[in-house]
């Protein structure tokens, strides 16, 4: 299975892809090192930040395991958008507005298809 892989730095993205097997059965927030990914990185460390899986429900950290979930989200983590009723207007997502989405677990799996990483250390 290829995995898309972004790398992202401060000031820029790197993206890359990978066949390798090792990334099954990390968690969100893990560190790995670069060589997992890459040879030309193996001196860096990254820390896994986000993932997609193949339908683009994305995983999120608070969920265990592999499986979908659908959870109810309130402001954060998913919300940025504004309710259809609200229309075109420049409003920012009312108190109290909740809506049910559907999630992956933290835990990376063959249905994953995209990998972000954030660059942790390294030269």
């Amino acid at each position: 299975m290829t995995f898309k892989i972004n790398i992202a730095e401060k000031e820029k993205t790197w993206k890359v892809e990978s066949d390798s097997e090792s990334f099954i059965g990390k968690s969100l927030g893990d560190k790995i090192d670069g060589k997992d990914i890459s040879q030309e990185l193996a001196e860096y460390q990254f820390q896994i930040k986000g993932a997609s899986d193949i339908a683009g429900f994305p995983h999120k950290e608070d969920e265990e395991g592999t499986q979908l979930r659908r959870v109810l989200l309130t402001k954060g983590w998913g919300m940025h958008k504004r309710p259809k009723k609200e229309g075109k207007k420049k409003v920012s997502t009312p108190n109290g507005f909740r809506k049910r989405k559907t999630v992956r677990g933290k835990v990376i799996s063959d249905k994953t298809v995209q990998i972000n990483y954030y660059r942790k250390t390294g030269k």
